[in-house]
């Protein structure tokens, strides 16, 4: 058997780690186009210019908003008439993805500033392609990992702690997916099953999580960095999009997909979503109850949704909550990564399960 592992070719984590932006940059190229998002290009302007300057040439961009096919034409544009030779996304998930996929159509060096510690994506080769209106529309994946990625815990520790919670959302699927495609021999993102370490790697983002999750989100709210804070972070970003890209997906990004099909969840981050897309997959695979317990005990205490209603789903018909089932059990969807046959009939049962335990912890 071939197993393959994908990696960020340097990742940089720390208190004002983007006063080391231009120092990083420089040794990748000598012009760059710096993709913001619109609360970067408020915030930060000042200082990733204070960074960059003297290191290299770059010009500015401000994010549109979503990672669509239109946006990356429209920047892809913007880097070939700057001669950029490299592509740097400074924000969210989205920006990030963006950056990728401009960098990727370009044959260009690529960097990723994550502003948030809201999701795995930073470290991967993946990105998410959506519509206009913001519903998914498919994986994009690239030739090789960001060239960068720097985060800067002071910057994560005064985004609002919703965010961070909802990278524990994201991140708490890691070991779960990863450790059904370990027993399925599933693909990852390659493809081929997935070495040792990044399940391994998965399994420490789980244990990250559960040791450091309420204490990162207590020193959030009053943004501070403090040691919980930067394990956390690390578990957000690096383990877990090493364990999602290396381990694989299955079950709870598959639902999540199918769940940004219904409007009343697009107030929702991604992690949001998927960490009900989570506590559906432990219904679905049959996890030990002493397990479950465990995963919703977190979610309580770090505030991540536990039922349809906290993603804004509280009067979903039966048949609105099938056909999310159904488009998580599309051809091609991560779920049949599973170690057994999976129906849209056993996800709706599934979803309705998480549910009903959800709103019965709450009372």
């Amino acid at each position: 058997m071939i197993t393959t592992a994908l990696f960020p070719s340097r990742y940089v984590q720390g208190a004002d780690a983007l006063d080391a932006l231009g120092t990083e940059l420089a040794a990748l190229g000598r012009t760059a186009l710096v993709i913001e998002d619109p609360f970067v290009n408020q915030s930060l302007h000042p200082k990733i210019d204070a960074s960059l300057k003297g290191k290299l040439g770059f010009v500015q961009q401000v994010f549109g908003g979503e990672c669509c096919d239109e946006e990356i034409e429209r920047l892809a544009g913007v880097a070939r008439s700057e001669h950029a030779e490299v592509v740097v996304g400074v924000g969210g998930g989205k920006t990030l993805d963006t950056a990728k996929a401009v960098g990727f159509s370009l044959g260009l060096r690529v960097a990723v500033v994550p502003t948030l510690a809201s999701t795995d994506a930073p470290t991967s080769a993946l990105a998410v392609i959506y519509s206009r209106e913001g519903a998914f529309k498919r994986y994009m994946i690239t030739p090789r990992n960001p060239d960068l990625v720097l985060v800067d815990t002071q910057v994560v520790a005064r985004a609002p702690v919703r965010l961070l919670v909802s990278g524990m959302g994201d991140a708490l699927s890691t070991w779960f997916e990863a450790e059904d495609c370990r027993i399925a021999q599933a693909g990852n993102m390659t493809g081929r099953p997935g070495p040792m370490s990044a399940y391994g790697l998965a399994r420490l983002c789980f244990d990250t999580l559960l040791e450091y999750g309420p204490l990162a989100k207590a020193a959030c709210e009053q943004q501070v960095v403090t040691p919980a804070l930067e394990h956390v972070v690390e578990a957000n970003t690096l383990l877990s999009g090493l364990g999602f890209e290396s381990g694989g997906l299955s079950a709870a990004h598959a639902i999540h997909n199918g769940l940004t099909a219904l409007e009343g969840t697009h107030r929702f981050w991604h992690g949001e979503k998927v960490a009900f897309g989570t506590l559906s997959l432990l219904m679905l695979t049959d996890r030990s109850p002493a397990l479950i317990d465990t995963v919703y005990r977190f979610c309580e205490a770090v505030g991540l949704p536990t039922t349809l209603a906290q993603i804004g789903l509280a009067d979903v018909t039966d048949t609105a909550l099938m056909a999310v089932a159904e488009l998580a059990c599309a051809s091609g969807e991560t779920i049949h990564n599973e170690p057994f046959k999976v129906t849209p009939k056993k996800v709706f049962a599934a979803m309705k399960a998480a549910d009903a335990e959800g709103r019965r912890r709450a009372h």
